[in-house]
């Protein structure tokens, strides 16, 4: 199945919309393309409607909020759900500041997602309406250990059943679950975190897997969590820094093939 949703989206080319923050929307941009789809970036509420409606999927992000685009998320948000695309939330930073808190939770409310990606602390705030987010970074109080794992795992998963959404939490470990299946997947490389848009990049390419395997999105999400990490990790193996980091993550989704990724992808059925 890894392999039939990865030559899905590059043989399908789904066009995806994504309102993201200013810090990252680049390596987005390229993220997308790398992995076989295509981006469109607009965040004007003259036009996102549209846009929403060209595009097979459409991506929230809320790292960079302002008044005029809490306003065009609003109204993506709503157009997508209205066509019945997919929609994909990233809560950055939500539980640092009443601001992202309380647009985020509105989102949500109004909103079906069919999948949300975040941290352990903004899955966590998110779900409890508060939370102790530091700045975009997991708080290490909230980090899941194997000892702790089942218990986060039942929290994930009553939050997927009371959101309808595939929850993705990132970390050491990225937990990919919806309300009965979840599954860990163990690929990945601690220096992704030292870079930014490693998060956002994957919130990305998992719209694009979903928007391209509309009958099978928990798969469609395993794989796009599985190709992030393993190209994360060769990068990391053949890098001098986060420069050639950030540059040598982006060859690695636009290079890793079907049999690499089947062989490579470290996934384990919770």
């Amino acid at each position: 199945m890894l392999t039939k949703c990865m030559e899905n989206v590059r043989t399908t080319t789904p066009l995806i919309h994504a309102i993201t923050n200013y810090v990252t929307v680049n390596d987005c941009a390229n993220a997308l393309l790398a992995c076989g789809a295509s981006p469109i970036m607009a965040d004007d509420q003259a036009e996102v409607e549209e846009i929403t409606a060209l595009c097979a999927a459409t991506v929230i992000n809320i790292g960079t909020l302002n008044q005029r685009t809490i306003s065009a998320m609003q109204l993506a948000a709503a157009k997508a759900n209205q066509l019945n695309h997919c929609l994909v939330l990233d809560p950055v930073g939500v539980g640092a500041s009443r601001l992202r808190t309380q647009t985020a939770q509105q989102l949500l409310a109004n909103n079906h997602f069919t999948a949300i990606r975040g941290n352990v602390s903004e899955i966590k705030s998110l779900a409890l309406g508060t939370g102790s987010t530091q700045g975009v970074d997991a708080n290490i109080a909230d980090a899941i250990t194997e000892t702790n794992l089942p218990e986060a795992i039942n929290f994930i998963r009553a939050f997927s059943k009371r959101t309808g959404a595939i929850i993705i939490v990132s970390g050491a470990w990225d937990i990919v679950s919806d309300a009965e299946n979840s599954y860990i997947i163990k690929n990945g490389n601690p220096l992704m975190s030292k870079i930014t848009g490693s998060g956002c990049m994957s919130t990305c390419i998992i719209a694009a897997y979903l928007a391209a395997n509309p009958q099978n999105m928990l798969q469609a999400t395993i794989t796009a969590v599985s190709l992030m990490g393993l190209a994360g990790e060769k990068a990391a193996a053949i890098s001098s820094g986060t420069g050639s980091l950030r540059n040598n993550i982006l060859d690695g989704l636009s290079s890793i093939d079907t049999e690499q990724l089947k062989v490579g992808a470290q996934i384990d059925k919770f």
